[in-house]
């Protein structure tokens, strides 16, 4: 059951719900320590009891708190009061990626910057030894201000060495045989249930990438089992011919993150970020190209231009020639 406004949990009070899933609702809140809103996830009822719900439900918030980059979500507590286990965050104003796609495709300059801020959020939690693991549109936040905030760790992996290198009690190997993720954005070791790692979140960015620049999914099926299915088996149809076209550069990046095979894939997100701004580059300077050379009246001042320099050149040639050939006709003294 929701909660009602107005309810204290700890120094929070509850404002309004703003959202819900599978592992329980958000409120907006207001810390009345602070005085500053915030937003709070308090773990479903039917999943109080159940260990293991319990158990990723503190992970994510250990995870997150890990970490401090702009682009993830801040964590700030961690309570429980009367058997309701709550997490607090930092407050955010703007929409889901999922929302902003449901118009179709964003523009590639925009998508590109995104994926960059995707990326970088991504190596910061990799650099830590986590893997979010269920990287999609719907865990990403855009604030109004054009900041990407990766949210929900709640499925993330800490790698033994990393938990061990960074003083991190999370310890969540992933179970053989055992599929956690989102069909469509889980890589295929995901999908086969075998162990992953921070390569399998590069394969999850390749898919929402692909998404933000062609406006549709790259692996569709009627069913779970027929997306997962086509996640092993097919390749994401050619978004190089959409419209507006996507730069063939960004087509690589996009075909190298979704290489079934992790050892072909970028080996790292440090990788991938080189890739994407050398894809910017490209994609930024084809178009001053083409909007410099865009119109007619431009291409005839060039035209003149050029013409214009080449006479130039020739005459001082041709001058430069003439004045060797009048000291050489001079008469030398005996």
């Amino acid at each position: 059951m929701a909660l009602i406004s107005g309810t204290k949990l700890g120094p929070y009070q509850i404002q309004a719900l703003i959202g819900a899933g599978g592992m329980g609702e958000v409120y907006s809140a207001r810390d009345t320590r602070l005085d500053r809103s915030v937003a709070i996830k308090v773990l479903a009822a039917s999943l109080a009891n159940d260990p293991e719900r319990l158990r990723r439900f503190e992970q994510e918030a250990r995870a997150v708190a890990a970490l401090n980059h702009p682009n993830i979500l801040a964590i700030h507590d961690i309570g429980t009061q009367d058997g309701t286990s709550y997490l607090v965050s930092e407050f955010l104003e703007g929409t889901t990626l999922r929302t902003q796609l449901a118009n179709g495709a964003l523009p590639a300059r925009k998508a590109i910057e995104y994926a960059l801020q995707i990326a970088q959020g991504l190596g910061a939690a990799h650099d830590r030894g986590i893997v979010h693991r269920d990287l999609k549109p719907e865990n990403i936040f855009v604030t109004k201000d054009g900041r990407l905030k990766i949210l929900d760790f709640g499925l993330a992996k800490v790698q033994t060495q990393a938990a061990t290198l960074y003083g991190t009690t999370v310890l969540s190997q992933t179970t053989l045989g055992v599929v956690m993720g989102t069909a469509g954005y889980m890589s295929p070791e995901q999908v086969r249930g075998e162990s992953i790692d921070h390569r399998s979140d590069i394969f999850s960015f390749g898919a929402v990438l692909y998404e933000m620049l062609s406006g549709g999914r790259a692996f569709n099926g009627d069913t779970n089992v027929e997306i997962m299915s086509a996640v092993l088996r097919h390749e994401p149809p050619e978004i190089i011919r959409a419209t507006p076209p996507v730069h063939p550069a960004v087509d690589r990046t996009i075909r190298h993150c979704l290489e079934k095979d992790p050892l072909e894939r970028f080996q790292s997100t440090r990788d991938l970020k080189f890739q994407l701004e050398m894809a910017a580059e490209g994609l930024y300077s084809g178009t001053e190209t083409a909007r410099a050379y865009g119109s007619p009246f431009r291409r005839r001042w060039l035209m003149a231009l050029l013409i214009a320099l080449s006479l130039i050149r020739c005459l001082s040639l041709c001058f430069s020639l003439g004045f060797r050939q009048n000291e050489n006709r001079q008469p030398t003294k005996d």
